[in-house]
């Protein structure tokens, strides 16, 4: 392999952007596009919020909150301390800063421009050089289903914490909802697909799910990266959700999630014991360290991936 792959990244919102960036530190910016799931997006204030794809463009960008891995860095709160003043709600964390985003995004929407279109010029204006595409352009809702009923995503996120027992999930609007233009063409041009350590529940899956892309998928070589290391979920509710749905909470369940889409799996050192039943399933394996605490770690795993590719599929 002389040239730099073409790579098509799949991803939710921190874990996903943050190994986003470590392929942006070690891909030419052109050789990269990442995918984002939109199931996660609602409505606050009659604003459109995208929050896994503000995540992933403000960590390419930089300027995304190093404490948080979400929301800007430096941002401030006034706006909500206002709102909290006046009795509105204030359970889903809206910086000053971050408004600007979710205010220029709706108008934007208003005037009739799809969500594609609005994230290129954002990313322009953010200095990002990758492509970064939305799922779709329609409205797809994840919806969990608990003991308590049905809830949106967000409100059992934040408002909830995660503390109703999960039942299962539902994307609302998947079966009305194009894959993006953008999304389809990505997956025909890449070389490389890269599912990123996010969860494979509710952040892969609304992706998957769309119409045609889990089959043009499947005729790419596909790698996947375990967010869960050591029987814990690296960020997210992803460990509650598989003990509540009676699945072991292990980087092998995560294979089995994906089997028959994936080629490869990455799992963590912590794991290792896990590849072999992984490997079973004509699955090949790389183990190697996947948390990325630096940006030096998102590189890092990013350029052992790369490594691996070029070993394993250079024929």
């Amino acid at each position: 392999m002389s040239k730099k792959p073409e790579i098509l990244v799949l991803s939710g919102g921190v874990g996903g952007a943050k190994f986003a960036d470590g392929m942006y530190q070690v891909l030419p910016p052109d050789s990269l596009t990442v995918c984002v799931n939109t199931g996660d997006d609602f409505e606050a204030f009659g604003l459109a919020i995208s929050p896994d794809l503000d995540t992933v463009c403000y960590t390419l960008a930089g300027i995304a909150n190093p404490k948080t891995g979400w929301g800007l860095h430096g941002e401030t709160y006034h706006t909500l301390e206002a709102i909290g003043r006046l009795e509105g709600p204030t359970w889903f964390k809206l910086g000053d800063m971050d408004l600007a985003t979710h205010l220029e995004r709706t108008r934007l929407l208003r005037e009739g421009m799809p969500l594609s279109k609005i994230t290129s010029r954002f990313c322009e204006n953010w200095g990002i050089h990758a492509r970064v595409v939305p799922m779709t352009n329609q409205p797809v809702r994840t919806l969990v289903r608990t003991h308590s009923g049905i809830i949106p995503f967000q409100e059992y996120f934040v408002k909830l914490n995660c503390e109703p027992v999960v039942e299962g999930f539902i994307f609302s609007g998947i079966e009305n909802a194009e894959p993006s233009e953008e999304l389809l063409s990505s997956i025909d041009q890449a070389d490389f697909i890269v599912i990123g350590p996010s969860n494979p529940l509710v952040s892969i899956d609304p992706i998957l799910s769309l119409s045609d892309v889990s089959e043009r998928i499947s005729h790419k070589n596909v790698i996947a990266i375990s967010p869960i290391v050591g029987g814990r979920a690296i960020k997210g509710p992803l460990a509650k959700m598989y003990g509540e749905l009676g699945i072991e909470t292990r980087a092998r369940s995560v294979a089995s999630h994906y089997r028959g889409l994936i080629d490869a799996f990455v799992l963590d050192s912590l794991d290792s014991e896990e590849a072999e039943d992984i490997r079973r399933w004509d699955i090949i394996t790389l183990v190697t360290d996947t948390i990325m605490k630096t940006r030096l770690d998102r590189a890092h795993l990013a350029g052992e991936i790369l490594d691996f590719i070029r070993r394993e599929f250079s024929g």
